[in-house]
This record gives structure tokens, C-alpha cells and sequence, in this order.
């Protein structure tokens, strides 16, 4: 079966049972593999997509897996790809050691141009091989979790209701070289009187939210708009509320989402501080850029670039996904898949069995990331040629 197609879908396995999510919306839900051979029980819910017939490996990569094929992407997708070219031509030639796989910056490279003489000429076969990641459990298992970047409205000083500040990094640390924690920052307002606050919004859920996306559009009084731009965290773990409110017994499994995590601080105003505070980790802003970027320092491209740990997959890396489809209640009702730009990472996002799916900007971006949680498959491509041909 040749590699490259114009598309393809599989469909959910009906008997595919249950199991948890954005850096990015659910970032904050998103959690590591308990173990090398299981899947975390808070990802345990009906039609997750889930397929318990992968072959189990000790390898990071599963190199005899090829998938059905590629698919055509659309022409947004280019411009995702120009970018990258654009960080890989700024990286000095080095090898990435993915435990028993190599994955050199010039191996990037040739992958990049083949798709690009692929997609200029779609009869030209690329000449790639695809590289099946383990999962979470070392089945080929990846969730897929969406993130978005939020538009909020905010106040350049605060008044009664706009009283929610927005930090840039602070310059110091305390006596131990730590920054503060998110309780000591949002309910002890450790940051007050050092001249970094960039804006003030009317509710600090929305800024939690805001911190776990690690950029968002902000909509002043008059109209303008700015985006904020990740600008470092404080050092802290990071904990997923949606695990916490999950492993306490407020959201079952199966109805975890951005949405019902919202919901649930909304309807329980006496418990904001407690349970907000216990994830210790917070992300600062920073100002002056026109567009979301990622990790990679170029655009982000809906639909196609995703969050992913660097010690498992290389950023500018291009990847082949099997991404969950959805219909409009968040069940899944298939798969589909998409070429996709790592581009990103996320404190969240640690190991082979989650990537982080960028969705967007804004109201649809954000019920499209929240709903995201699904298993599907990833496949790192690399060139077939050697690579002292690579240059060829």
C-alpha cells in the first residue's frame, strides 16, 4: 500500500472502550502515562477512542508501522510549513536522541522539503518513512487534547469589577531563587507594587484560563485589542484541575471538560481559591507581538500545529496524526488523518502519550479545544535517504 493518499477516515471502533487536557485549554486536564504500559484511570470514559489491539513495544518509535497514507492538506498549511523552514534554517546542525531513534536538524530539513515538492507537484512521491509513536501505554495510544487562544476583556486600571491583574515576569526571586506560587500571587498578592501589571480582568477564572492556553487576546475598553504572548512561568509544578476535580468526585470522568470545569468554580464561588491554588504553577505575559507563536517562535496555524514534549518529538518536526473528529456534543465519530507542525510545547505536555492540538483564536476555537481529550495515533516522518544524501 503506497504511503501517500489524498485522504483517509477510519471509524471508531464500536467496542473501543473508555479513558482524560489543553496547554492550551485542555492543557489543564492533561496528564502523563502512570506507567509505561497503562493508561491513566481519569481517561477512562466511554468512546474515547481508545484501540487496545496496538501491538506493545519497549521502543519509543515502532519502526515496521506505516500508516494508510498521507493527506492533502489545505493551503494554510503552507504557510505553517514556510515558517518552520524558517526556524529550522536558524538551528545549528545537532542530533536528537529519542532513546534507541536519532533525528538529526538536517533530517528535519529534508522532510520539510519533501513535503514541499510534494505539494507543489502531488504526483511526486515523497520519499518518507513514518515512525509510529508508542502512546501512552506503549500501544501507539497518543491523547489529543485541544488548546485555543481566549479573547477576554480587560481594563488598563482596575476599578470594582476589573481588578484581576495580568502579570509580566517579575526581575527577582525570594531568598530560596522561587518566584511565588499561584495562591501567594492571586490571593496574596505577593506581585502588588512592582510595576508589573499589564492589564485587569473582571474575573480570575478566565485569567487561570488564560494561563493554561499561555496566550490570549485581550480587549481593552476602547476596542483594541492585544495579544499577550507566553511570557515564562514561576517555576512551580504544574497540576491538572480537571484530574483533581475528577479524583475528589465533582466531574465524572466522561463530562470533563474546559467547559464543566468552568461551570463547576462558577457555581462554587467558595471554592475558587482552594481549588485554583493547588495547582502551585503560574504563567506570566509578555506584550508586542501581532500573532500567537509557539515555542518554535514562529505563528501557530489552526489545525495544524501542536504542542508536544521536545524530548519525544523534536520541534519542526512535521508529523502524520489519526485526529479524533467530533461531532457537535464532543462525542467522538471517527478519525481523520492530518499532517500536523510541532511548533509548541507545554509544561503539560510531557512524554509520547499526549500532543496538544491548536485550534485557535477565539468563542468556536475554544468549545472545539475544550471538548478535545480523545485517543488517536501519531507518526513522526523521516526521510528514507541516508544522510549523507540529505543534501542531494
Amino acid at each position: 500500500m503506497p504511503l501517500f493518499i489524498s485522504s483517509s477516515t477510519t471509524p471508531v471502533k464500536s467496542k473501543a472502550k473508555s479513558l482524560f487536557t489543553t496547554l492550551s485549554l485542555f492543557s489543564l486536564l492533561s496528564l502523563t502515562a502512570c506507567s509505561q504500559f497503562e493508561v491513566d484511570s481519569s481517561n477512562d470514559f466511554e468512546n474515547n477512542g481508545l484501540d487496545k489491539t496496538g501491538i506493545k513495544r519497549d521502543a519509543l518509535y515502532l519502526k515496521e508501522s506505516l500508516p494508510p497514507g498521507l493527506p492533502y492538506p489545505d493551503p494554510s498549511f503552507q504557510t505553517g510549513l514556510d515558517q518552520q523552514m524558517v526556524y529550522l534554517n536558524k538551528l545549528p546542525e545537532r542530533t536528537y536522541e529519542l532513546e534507541d531513534t536519532k533525528v538529526s536538524v538536517q533530517q528535519l530539513k529534508q522532510v520539510t522539503n519533501e513535503i514541499q515538492h510534494w505539494l507543489t507537484q502531488p504526483t511526486y512521491q515523497p520519499q518518507l518513512k513514518a515512525l509510529q509513536l508508542a502512546g501512552q501505554d506503549y500501544r501507539g495510544n497518543v491523547q489529543i487534547t485541544g488548546y485555543y487562544v481566549p479573547v477576554i476583556s480587560v481594563r488598563h486600571k482596575p476599578d470594582a469589577v476589573y481588578r484581576y491583574p495580568l502579570y509580566r515576569k517579575p526581575l527577582t526571586r525570594d531568598a530560596n531563587g522561587q518566584f511565588p506560587n499561584r495562591e501567594q500571587i492571586d490571593f496574596e498578592h505577593a506581585l502588588q507594587g512592582q510595576g508589573l501589571e499589564i492589564a485587569y480582568s473582571a474575573d480570575l477564572v478566565d485569567n487561570f484560563f488564560l494561563h493554561v492556553q499561555g496566550s490570549g487576546v485581550v480587549q481593552y475598553e476602547d476596542g483594541t485589542r492585544e495579544l499577550l504572548s507566553w511570557g515564562g512561568v514561576n517555576g512551580w509544578p504544574y497540576r491538572s484541575l480537571g484530574k483533581i476535580l475528577i479524583e475528589n468526585g465533582e466531574i465524572a470522568r466522561a463530562d470533563i471538560s474546559a467547559q464543566s470545569i468552568k461551570r463547576w468554580l462558577k457555581d462554587h464561588p467558595d471554592k475558587v481559591r482552594e481549588t485554583l491554588s493547588q495547582n502551585p504553577s503560574y504563567l506570566f505575559f509578555s506584550e508586542g507581538l501581532s500573532a500567537p507563536v509557539g515555542a518554535a517562535n514562529v505563528p501557530l496555524t489552526p489545525l495544524y500545529s501542536v504542542a508536544v514534549d521536545p524530548k519525544v518529538i523534536p520541534l519542526g518536526s512535521i508529523l502524520l496524526g489519526e485526529m479524533p473528529k467530533l461531532d457537535q456534543q464532543g462525542n467522538l465519530i471517527g478519525h481523520q488523518f492530518r499532517l500536523l507542525l510541532a511548533q509548541d510545547k507545554g509544561g503539560a505536555i510531557k512524554g509520547p502519550g499526549h500532543i496538544d492540538w491548536y485550534q485557535g483564536i477565539g468563542d468556536e476555537a475554544h468549545v472545539h479545544a475544550g471538548q478535545l481529550k480523545h485517543f488517536g495515533k501519531v507518526w513522526l516522518l523521516l526521510p528514507n535517504k541516508k544522510e549523507t544524501d540529505l543534501t542531494q
